[in-house]
């Protein structure tokens, strides 16, 4: 039977990040993928000139539609922008517990430098979502940000922030930490997967590109689609990691705009 995906994000006109990115990652990877929209905006390669939030009404509305008639195996959680939101898709999927996995990426900044999460919606993210969540995958200036730490700079400095970020779950049964680490200034790129014991490392030669816009996006639906084959967190991510650098490796064959371009989220279907 088809494994059911569902991707709570916001929508890129562009295709590259959000919800667009994520179905269609998940649908290659072999699941059925449903969408749910938390915010708008308008977005290209070359960056974000809007954000229009949905009300949490809608969203919830959205959530409770299709929590009524479609049994979801896995979710991914991207952009969300204000605090009510986050609140109303926290409250929702504590009404709705058929979902296995919940894969959280703590969405707050753009490719180009944009703010995608207020300030103000951090504590609301940490308090209420987190918690919900079975993995948290931020890069490095969102655990920076989620831990009220410098932004690390090195693999050692990658370590405690880790552990700091495992913490946030409040939980005594077993929750993931993927710290990535794609912003590190040397060649050798290591992401850090972490879940209270077990600190595995997974390193991964810098790709000299600048096709690199929803790389998180796609990195976690990627986790989400592939977790429900096996039920398996440690092998959907390296899987998903696998998937992740073909698609950025092949992505200057999609030659989309003129700025940070989109991965090639289809490649094993080409």
């Amino acid at each position: 039977m088809t494994q059911r995906t569902l991707s709570i994000a916001g929508i890129d006109p562009s295709g590259g990040a959000g919800v667009l990115a994520d179905v269609k990652t998940m649908t290659v990877l072999g699941t059925y993928a449903c969408g749910v929209v938390a915010a708008l905006t308008a977005q290209s390669t070359q960056g974000v000139t809007g954000v229009m939030p949905i009300t949490p009404e809608f969203v919830r509305l959205q959530l409770k539609t299709l929590f009524d008639d479609v049994q979801i195996d896995a979710i991914k959680l991207g952009m969300l922008g204000e605090s009510p939101v986050i609140e109303a898709v926290a409250e929702e999927l504590a009404n709705h517990h058929g979902h296995r996995h919940c894969i959280l990426d703590p969405v707050m900044i753009a490719k180009g430098g944009s703010p995608l999460l207020p300030d103000a919606s951090i504590p609301a993210l940490i308090e209420a979502l987190i918690p919900q969540a079975n993995m948290i995958t931020p890069n490095l200036p969102e655990a920076a940000i989620l831990t009220e730490q410098s932004t690390p700079e090195t693999l050692k400095q990658m370590y405690p922030i880790a552990e700091k970020l495992h913490k946030l779950f409040n939980h005594t049964d077993e929750r993931w930490v993927l710290l990535k680490g794609g912003h590190l200034p040397n060649s050798e790129l290591v992401d850090l997967l972490f879940n209270g014991d077990r600190m595995i490392e997974l390193p991964n030669p810098r790709i000299n590109t600048k096709n690199t816009h929803g790389t998180g996006c796609t990195y976690s639906a990627a986790i989400c689609a592939l977790v429900t084959r096996d039920d398996d967190i440690v092998k959907a991510t390296k899987d998903a990691k696998a998937y992740l650098i073909k698609a950025i490796e092949r992505s200057g064959e999609m030659q989309v705009g003129s700025g940070h371009g989109p991965l090639h989220h289809f490649h094993p279907w080409y």
